[in-house]
This record gives structure tokens, sequence and C-alpha cells, in this order.
């Protein structure tokens, strides 16, 4: 029954379902990510009516209907048996789909559109444009840095449509980088690199959204908010040029 109702949540648009307090998804990851959420809901509120339901006929079948004293039953082995197995195919079900989709979602490809180094620190934000994602080859080639204590959040520019990966890094303390409409947020932590990618929905070009830091960080966490702008590939490209000649340049926006 978990899996038909799983199936059944994967089989329509997340549209046609209540997103259960998930904001809209703008990436492919996201939607994922709302389905298996909107699949787990619907299989909790089936096992809550059934429970409901099975209580409400006991309390109803059973009720006392006199002083005599009911049959004493000191076990039942198949209903035992019923309610351990029922729950345990339950669970080997979610966390099938939760495995599967948790795989997807880490998924890394070899040669993403874009990679961005994203470099929290206390307590503001640097987005590095980079070449590649390999590490050895990689060069940055423009940057973006916030300066959120003057009222200036960075922004970072991304196109719909292409593959992002990011790489999140820290020079200080542990932050966490979230972007709501991601439905996806990742730590980051000093001393390691933190990966991951999404695809932009190719029709949210144009739309601008606000990300932030998700991790207590010190005094100020509270002022760690950046922007997503999310331009067609055309614009991104010549964008990018402007902030790669201003980058060359020694000036950074």
């Amino acid at each position: 029954m978990v899996a038909l109702i799983l199936s059944m949540a994967a089989g329509c648009s997340t549209d046609d379902i209540p997103r259960f307090a998930m904001p809209e998804p703008i990436t492919e990851q996201g939607h994922r990510i709302l389905t298996l959420w909107q699949g787990s809901w619907l299989a909790a509120w089936f096992v809550g009516a059934v429970v409901w339901g099975l209580i409400i006929w006991c309390v109803i079948a059973y009720r006392k209907r006199g002083e005599k004293v009911p049959p004493q039953l000191t076990y039942n082995g198949p209903i035992e048996i019923l309610y351990t197995v029922v729950p345990i195919i339950f669970i080997a079900f979610l966390f099938y789909f939760t495995a599967r989709d948790t795989n997807d979602i880490n998924k890394l490809s070899p040669n993403p559109d874009v990679t961005v180094e994203v470099v929290g620190f206390q307590w503001d934000w640097q987005f590095n444009y980079l070449t590649s994602a390999d590490d050895k080859t990689a060069r940055t080639e423009a940057q973006v840095t916030g300066d959120n204590a003057h009222g200036h959040p960075a922004t970072l520019e991304l196109p719909a449509g292409k593959s992002v990966r990011f790489k999140l890094v820290s020079p200080d303390v542990v932050h966490s980088f979230w972007v709501p409409s991601f439905l996806f947020k990742r730590d980051v932590i000093p001393g390691r690199t933190n990966q991951f990618e999404v695809t932009i929905d190719a029709d949210k070009a144009g739309h601008t959204y606000i990300g932030r830091c998700t991790e207590l960080c010190g005094l100020n966490h509270d002022q760690m908010i950046f922007f997503v702008k999310v331009v067609d590939p055309a614009t991104y490209k010549a964008d990018l040029a402007k902030m790669s000649a201003q980058f060359n340049s020694g000036s950074s926006s």
C-alpha cells in the first residue's frame, strides 16, 4: 500500500497534491524532494486513518454491554505477527524511496555547466565562479562578495536550465548554505569541501530568491543572507563576461 501511495504521488504533478508547508521547488532535485515529502505524508495519513478506524471499530464493537466478564486472552499469534510484519513492510518501502532519492540528489555530474565555490564566513558570503569542477585545473574567473554589514547582500546569478555545482567551504566556523526554494541545504564546514548540484527549472528565468545561513555561527548570524538571481543562459553568459572583466581588472562586485 505504501508503494502504491508513493507511486501515485510520483506519477502526479506536484501541483495536484498539497505541498504540506513546503515552498514551491525551482529545481529538478527540489521536485524530487517534494514528491518524496508528499508521498510520505500521504502514507502517514493512510496509516493514521487505518489506526483510528481500528480504534473506533474496537470502541464500538467491544464496548461494555453488561456485567459479564469478557473472555480473557493472553495472546493472539496471528495478530502479533501482523502488527510486527506490516510496519516492517511500510518502513522498508519508505527506506527504499528515501535512499533512492537521496542518492539521486547527491549525484554529481562529470562536467556541470556552472561551478560556484561558496565561501561562508563571519558574517557574509562570497561566490567564486570557477572555470571547471576539477580542483586541479579550476581557477576563479569572477567573484561576488557580499557586504551585509552595510546592507548589500551578495547576489549569485545563475542560468536557468543548466546544471550548477556548488562547492562549499568556510575559513572560520560552521555555516549552512540554504536557499528555501531549492528545498535543500548543506553545511559549510571548515577544512572540508561539501558539494551538491542543482538544475534550475527553465521557466524560472527572471526570478530572484533569498538564501540564508541556517547554522548559528556567531553574533551576526541573522544578517547572513544572499540572493539567487535566475536568468536565461544568454544573459548569464553576457553578465559572467562583465563580472570576469571586473575581476581581472582587480575589482569585484
